[in-house]
């Protein structure tokens, strides 16, 4: 069952990547193949009882994720619902497909940091589609958003989950990931910045803006100020509010989404049913994409099986075994090594299964803010750009605009590993000149 549910892992993934080919929608392929290995799983273990403490373990943790992404698209739909996002998309006036490119660029890998790469992702994907009409070229925007988004939460203990797991697990300090990791992540996204920069052309279409006025159906300004206002603050207040009181993020997001939900309601309690509906939460949650969130389920039950199985554990120990990290060069490649996987499987066991392997040492290279824990947290936020389904922000602009997983291959992955790999360089360089 061991090798079988590797089997199934892979069959299911080519199934995702192939979405369009084989006309099978990549939420039920990601079901199928998460429940299935999970199925393999309790034949292995006989049936024992114990596979359903493991199955619900592990859902707590996915559900976290789920709900976070629940509550984020929510607030970004609600904010949409009332025309907010053009205070911003107003005010930036070039159509200049390079300068709206580092534009779009600098404020992810910035506003990744503050928030978390998953609801920047989501935010930003939604400013794209006020401001350039062509599909494709969003897409290929939307990819850099995945690379900046990834870029930006790497050097922040708050901006992406494994930079969070090593501040938390006392691995790395906040000032020191920081200070060694932010130009690595910089130059991850400025090194496919410069080439697009050689590449694109012209000038970009925006969309026809939306006229909101059939049925009384008009956003007054100070309305969309204040939706505005209240949603960017309510995803500022997130890691606020994990920080303050060690809860898991999710409900931080739950609370902002309740406030803001408060809001709309007051807000427009003197309008018609009909329009109100629109303009609150409870319209709004008629255009969550319920399809991404099952695959976001599926995928992450999909890992979470060949994590509990060990099929995840053994590959780190070979990898370990193989290469070997008593040397700064095995270091680098492991590391290396283990961001290009996190494309292929989600980085959060891998880097929970190199915190298991690797104690905490008083000096050496698994010191804390060491060159292992440093090197770890810039490639395994990184490297899950390499593909769209590498990364929480990936899944999640992939669900939003239904973007091709081959496509993403094809136009967007060689940017990414040109990033992650100039990136590893500025770091390795970067430790050697100071230490």
């Amino acid at each position: 069952m061991y090798i079988a549910m590797i089997v199934v892992f892979v069959l299911g993934y080519l199934a995702i990547a192939l979405e369009h080919p084989i006309h099978i929608d990549k939420a039920a392929s990601a079901l199928v193949t998460g429940v299935v290995c999970w199925a393999l799983y309790a034949v292995q273990l006989s049936f024992s009882t114990d596979i359903e403490h493991q199955v619900l373990h592990h859902v707590s943790e996915i559900a976290s994720i789920l709900f976070f992404l629940i509550g984020a698209m929510t607030i970004v739909e609600l904010v949409d619902a009332h025309d907010g996002f053009s205070i911003i998309t107003d005010r930036i006036k070039t159509q200049n497909q390079v300068k709206l490119m580092w534009i779009v660029g600098l404020i992810t890998f910035f506003l990744s940091a503050v928030l978390d790469n998953l609801t920047t992702a989501i935010v930003m994907v939604s400013l794209l589609r006020k401001l350039i009409e062509s599909r494709q070229k969003r897409w290929l925007f939307a990819g850099v958003v995945v690379i900046a988004a990834n870029a930006g939460g790497a050097w922040s203990p708050i901006g992406d989950v494994t930079t969070t797991m090593l501040w938390i697990g006392k691995q790395i300090t906040a000032f020191s990931i920081i200070k060694q990791v932010f130009l690595p992540s910089l130059v991850c996204l400025i090194v496919p910045l410069v080439y697009l920069s050689f590449k694109l052309k012209g000038n970009l279409k925006r969309p026809t803006k939306e006229v909101r006025s059939h049925h009384d159906h008009f956003i007054p300004e100070r309305d969309k100020k204040i939706l505005f206002i209240a949603g960017i603050a309510g995803l500022l207040f997130v890691p606020v509010f994990k920080t303050v009181t060690h809860l898991p993020p999710f409900m931080g997001m739950m609370l902002s989404l309740g406030v803001i939900w408060i809001i709309s309601e007051r807000m427009h309690r003197d309008k018609d049913y009909e329009l109100r509906r629109k303009l609150t939460v409870i319209g709004v949650l008629r255009k969550i994409d319920t399809a991404s969130v099952l695959f976001f389920l599926g995928i992450l039950l999909a890992v979470a099986s060949l994590q509990s199985a060990g099929q995840l554990g053994d590959m780190a120990d070979l990898l370990d075994n193989s290469i070997g990290t008593t040397e700064k060069s095995g270091i680098y490649i492991v590391s290396i090594f283990i961001g290009l996987l996190s494309s292929i499987v989600d980085n959060v066991p891998l880097v929970a299964a190199a915190m298991g392997m690797y104690p905490i040492d008083a000096s050496g290279y698994f010191m804390q803010d060491g060159l292992f824990w440093e090197f770890l947290a810039y490639c395994a936020g990184t490297g899950g750009s390499a593909l769209i389904i590498g990364s929480a922000a990936g899944v999640a602009v992939m669900g939003i605009e239904g973007i091709d997983f081959i496509w993403y291959m094809r136009r967007v992955s060689v940017l990414a590993l040109m990033g992650y790999f100039a990136g590893a360089v500025v770091y390795i360089l970067q430790h050697i000149l100071i230490h």
